[in-house]
């Protein structure tokens, strides 16, 4: 039986910092705001409102009413210091932003809303969202 329950703001950033390994909470709070804003951009329907529902407030807004993304939200190894010549993360995104932000947001959807999620998101998000599924 999963317990369905909304996150509170304090919560879900102070597990988004843990993470993240980010020095303070308006740190994890942008990265939290980048990647939902991303997310949001992959997402749509009601998975997409199932999910915000389960969302701290302005998370949830974030979510719901996303810009458009050109690209895929980057894996975690596309996270990190750029190379020479390589683009930049989006959004000055840094290694594990993304795997910190995204399993906090998996422990906020819950097993079953996360398998309609998974279905939704290109093959390897669910190391992202720290649920491996099997091949």
């Amino acid at each position: 039986m999963t317990v369905e329950m909304t996150l509170r703001r304090e919560a879900f950033l102070d597990r988004v910092k843990e993470r993240g390994e980010y020095g303070t909470v308006e740190e994890a709070e942008r990265a939290a705001r980048v990647v939902r804003a991303l997310l949001g951009a992959h997402l749509v329907g009601e998975v997409r409102a199932q999910l915000a529902a389960r969302l701290p407030g302005e998370f949830a807004l974030i979510l719901l009413n996303p810009r458009q993304s050109a690209e895929p939200l980057p894996r975690s190894g596309s996270c990190g210091r750029p190379r020479p010549g390589s683009r930049a993360p989006p959004n000055g995104l840094r290694r594990g932003t993304v795997d910190a932000v995204l399993s906090t947001v998996a422990d906020a959807a819950g097993e079953d809303l996360l398998r309609q999620i998974l279905l939704r998101l290109p093959v390897g998000y669910d190391l992202l969202l720290g649920r491996p599924q099997p091949t």
